[in-house]
């Protein structure tokens, strides 16, 4: 029996190459624009996004709508796209015209995305019990995304990989992400000076850690900042001057790992250990908790600063 569902049949339409130039549209090197024109590569990356049939389709930044159309074409329940520039509405209103043909519905919002709001766009309805925020606070929804290759790489970098960093950490905290395929820059118009990662983002049924995310970036963050150094040397980051060395040696001591280990050889189990000593310690020394290296080192620099000024003042 074949289950496979067949593709929605659009009106005709213009092709996304002759509506650029019909209204004269150009890629603003402000917002990072990028046009897709390949119509089947097109298709190929809204395959890899997973089965959209009756679904709730959300699309952040759909330009001229080039895979806006490769995504109608799987029937959608709802498609919603997000563009920041007004200058595409009228080849966005030619696509929701030609959805509803179909009996189709589509919504197009222009705004910043980070600034909307997704409980207004996801019904209520369609929320699912999870306690997460967000997008995430509908279940567990996958993300399709596209990023520089570089950066595609470093999202699934698993430990002792070169290019292991915060980025693959946090991403693989909460996240299945898998480069699905690269993208060579001559597809797009105009060429990026890099080729594109096509990134699936699949959240795990049961995260690899259960604190909160902004402590558990923190002590990341810090772990990374010295990338090529000893881990235990951004983790005394975590504390004032005065108890660098024996805070930082009390949590790899609670979390059993040694403070030699460089950063890019430790897991995320390794890393959610380390946060919950720096919790711990957190509980007993209450005031590490506020204490900000970043801070301290730029009012550490400016007095210096203010230091040499005097001297040069006395000199004179």
């Amino acid at each position: 029996m074949n289950n496979k569902i067949p593709k929605l049949r659009l009106p005709p339409l213009p092709t996304i190459k002759y509506l650029l130039k019909m209204y004269k549209l150009r890629a603003q090197k402000a917002l990072s624009q990028n046009f897709l024109l390949n119509e089947q590569l097109a298709d190929k990356m809204i395959k890899r996004a997973g089965n959209l049939t009756d679904c709730h389709v959300l699309e952040v930044g759909p330009g001229p709508g080039g895979l806006t159309r490769s995504i109608l074409k799987q029937h959608p329940k709802k498609l919603t796209v997000v563009e920041k520039d007004n200058r595409f509405e009228p080849t966005l209103v030619m696509l929701a015209d030609a959805f509803t043909t179909v009996n189709g519905e589509m919504e197009i919002i222009f705004d910043d995305i980070m600034k909307v709001n997704m409980s207004n766009i996801f019904l209520a309805s369609e929320a699912k019990p999870c306690e997460k925020r967000g997008p995430w606070e509908f279940g567990r929804t996958r993300m399709t995304l596209t990023f520089q290759k570089e950066i595609g790489e470093r999202l699934i970098a698993e430990p002792m990989d070169p290019q292991r960093c915060r980025l693959s950490v946090m991403a693989q905290a909460w996240t299945h992400p898998v480069i699905h395929f690269i993208i060579p820059g001559t597809a797009f118009i105009p060429k990026p000076k890099v080729d594109v990662a096509l990134v699936s983002f699949v959240p795990l049924a049961t995260p690899r850690t259960q604190h909160e995310f902004k402590i558990f970036e923190k002590v990341t963050r810090h772990i990374f900042s010295f990338r090529q150094k000893y881990s235990i040397r951004g983790v005394e980051t975590l504390f004032p001057l005065e108890d660098r060395v024996e805070l930082g040696q009390m949590m790899y001591k609670l979390s059993d790992l040694k403070p030699t280990t460089r950063p890019m050889q430790l897991s995320v189990e390794d890393i959610d250990k380390l946060v919950s000593a720096y919790k711990y310690l957190i509980e007993k020394h209450p005031h590490i908790e506020t204490y900000e290296y970043r801070t301290s080192r730029r009012i550490l620099s400016l007095s210096r600063t203010k230091h040499v000024e005097l001297v040069e003042c006395t000199e004179l």
